[in-house]
C-alpha cells in the first residue's frame, strides 16, 4: 500500500502544495493531503524513488519539467459526463443558438470555447447540441476550442471514443445520429470532431487565442482556485468574450464578490455586461 511504503512529511507536503499553487493555481489544502498521497505514490514507484523528499527536489531541478507535467496530471481532478447540468445544454440549443443565428449573421461565425475540458464529454456534448440546433450554422465557420491542463486527458479527449458505460447520459437522439460502435467502444462521428479543436492551456499562463468567443464554459474548474485567482481569470474571459456572450460555470460556483461583468440570466448561466 502506498500509505505504508511512503510517509508524506509536513514539509514536503507544503512544497507540493506551493508549486502546484504557482504553476496551475489550484488550491491544495489539508483534506486533500490523503488524495494527493495517493496519487503522487504511484509517481515514486514508477521514478523508484524512496520517499517524498527525493520527489521534491526532483521538481526542484532544470532537469524536472517533464515530471512537473505528470505532477499537474496527477494532482489534477477529471471527474465529467456526457451533458452534465443537462439545463446549461438545454439553454444552449433553446435561447444561445438560436440567438447567434440572427445576431451573428453578417459574419456567419459561432465560436465557443470549452475551458476545463477534462476527457472530452463537455465539447462533444457542445457540439452535439451545436449540430442538432439551428440549420443556418451548419453552413457557418463554426469552432469549439478544448482545453485543459492535464496533457493525458487532452489525448484521451482528441481521440473520441469511449466505453460504452461512459456515455448513457447521451440522449438517444444523439446517440444514433453522432456515434458509433467500435470493439464495444462508443465513437463520435467525425462531423462532432470536424467542430472541435483540442489543446493543452494553462489557465494562469499566456493565452494564444484573440477570441472573441461567443461562449465561455468552465465548469467546475474555479472551485479549485483562490478568491484572487477567481478574479483574475474572470476579467480575463469577459475580455475574450464579446460584449454581450455568455459564461456558463458550474452548480457550486457562483460570481458573487468576484467580478461584476456579468449578469446571471438563467441557473449558472451569466452574460457579459461590462
Amino acid at each position: 500500500m502506498v500509505q505504508e511504503q511512503f510517509a508524506l512529511e509536513d514539509k514536503d507536503f507544503r512544497k507540493l502544495s506551493k508549486l502546484v499553487m504557482d504553476t496551475a493555481g489550484i488550491v491544495l489544502n489539508e483534506r486533500k493531503r490523503a488524495f494527493i498521497h495517493g496519487r503522487l505514490g504511484r509517481r515514486l514507484r514508477a521514478l523508484g524513488l524512496s520517499n517524498f523528499s527525493q520527489y521534491c527536489r526532483l521538481l526542484e531541478t532544470s532537469g524536472g519539467d517533464d515530471e512537473l507535467r505528470n505532477f499537474i496530471n496527477a494532482v489534477t481532478t477529471n471527474h465529467t459526463n456526457f451533458f452534465r447540468e443537462a439545463h446549461h445544454f438545454d439553454y444552449l440549443a433553446r435561447v444561445i443558438l438560436p440567438s447567434l443565428a440572427v445576431d451573428n449573421a453578417d459574419t456567419e461565425r459561432v465560436r465557443i470555447w470549452s475551458a476545463g475540458c477534462s476527457t472530452g464529454e463537455e465539447p462533444y456534448s457542445i457540439a452535439m447540441t451545436l449540430a442538432a440546433g439551428p440549420r443556418i450554422l451548419l453552413d457557418w465557420n463554426v469552432k469549439i476550442l478544448a482545453t485543459d491542463l492535464d496533457t493525458n486527458v487532452i489525448a484521451h479527449a482528441a481521440q473520441g471514443v469511449y466505453e460504452m458505460d461512459r456515455t448513457t447520459s447521451i440522449p438517444d437522439t444523439h446517440r444514433k445520429r453522432f456515434t458509433r460502435m467500435r470493439d464495444g467502444n462508443v465513437v463520435m462521428n467525425d462531423e462532432l470532431c470536424d467542430l472541435i479543436t483540442f489543446a493543452h492551456l494553462n489557465l494562469l499562463g499566456p493565452w494564444p487565442m484573440s477570441g472573441p468567443f461567443d461562449v465561455i464554459f468552465c465548469r467546475n474548474v474555479v472551485i479549485y482556485f483562490d478568491k484572487p485567482t477567481q478574479i483574475r481569470l474572470f476579467d480575463r474571459y469577459a475580455n475574450l468574450l464579446k460584449p454581450d456572450g455568455w459564461l456558463i460555470i458550474g452548480h457550486s460556483e457562483n460570481l458573487l464578490g468576484v467580478t461584476d461583468r456579468f449578469d446571471l440570466v438563467g441557473r449558472t448561466i451569466y452574460r457579459r455586461v461590462k
